[in-house]
């Protein structure tokens, strides 16, 4: 993929109505973790969907509503989110055309993710503590995207911990191999996997591609929850999870790139990469994947 196919995947048609790029939910948000959601957020929209709703406790959703005014929310009862809403947040998550969970959500919402993710069989992006009590099997129409420590934890989870010596030898293809080879169950179920590294493996049932893009600074905090916000908000237009996952890693790397050419250094943060993304549209070339 280059920066001309994500170009294509944000255009709209010159007749399209309200809603016709998709509509995206976020859950997720905290106390300690206000800003993870509203970087989440800001990508999906700038990604090209619709809308996006972030459903989070009620202190975390005023802060976002006096932060951005773009953004939508649903106010959760409490300090957050339990097993006593996941039901809600089910019946919510069926007006929407991708969900994304897990920014910023602590692991005290375990039992409300292991619930939601579980039953809700809408298309989904799992990211961050959302994942970390979850074995593979727990997920359906989804795109997982773990960092290397939390793929080692859902591995454990899922009584596969006999690969991890493999998988830390392994270069990335060997690795993606590895992966495909041994969840097959999981990637049979309408998931994907996306393992975030130097190089991003993305894995569905039968095929594999991996991203080049971005740099040691892509390491700050907030990158991963860009990456997550873009891809929910390619996944709520297109309904197509494999290219989602690729468009999302290819793009967050290519700003990250741009950035730090630009900046001459890694002073860049992550809401610069959500800036950055108004400017391509005006972008015309990139390097290939």
């Amino acid at each position: 993929m280059n920066i001309n196919q994500i170009k294509k995947l944000m255009e709209r048609k010159k007749t399209s109505h309200k809603g016709e790029n998709g509509y995206a939910l976020i859950i997720g948000g905290s106390d300690q973790y206000v800003g993870a959601v509203i970087l989440a957020g800001l990508a999906a929209l700038r990604a090209g969907c619709d809308s996006v709703t972030i459903a989070s406790p009620e202190k975390v959703a005023w802060a976002i509503n006096r932060y951005n005014p773009d953004l939508i929310t649903y106010k959760i009862k409490g300090s957050t989110f339990s097993i006593k809403n996941a039901k809600e947040m089910v019946k919510l998550a069926e007006k929407y055309d991708a969900i994304l969970i897990g920014n910023g959500i602590t692991r005290k919402a375990d039992k409300f993710c292991h619930y939601f993710i579980r039953k809700s069989q809408k298309l989904k992006v799992i990211d961050a503590d959302a994942l970390k009590s979850l074995s593979f099997k727990d997920f359906n129409n989804a795109i997982l995207t773990p960092h290397e420590a939390e793929l080692e934890q859902m591995l454990i989870n899922s009584n596969k911990e006999f690969l991890l010596p493999k998988l830390r030898e392994s270069n990335a293809k060997e690795k993606a191999e590895i992966l495909q080879g041994n969840l097959r169950y999981f990637l049979q179920n309408n998931n994907v996997l996306l393992v975030k590294g130097a190089t991003d493996i993305i894995i569905s049932r039968n095929k594999i591609a991996y991203n080049r893009t971005g740099n040691q600074g892509m390491t700050k905090a907030g990158t991963g929850d860009v990456l997550a916000g873009l891809i929910v908000g390619f996944l709520a237009k297109t309904d197509d999870l494999f290219k989602s996952a690729i468009a999302g890693s290819y793009i967050n790397g290519y700003l990250g790139d741009q950035l730090l050419k630009r900046k001459k250094g890694y002073a860049f943060i992550a809401s610069d990469i959500i800036e950055d993304l108004s400017k391509i549209s005006r972008t015309t070339a990139g390097k290939k994947k």
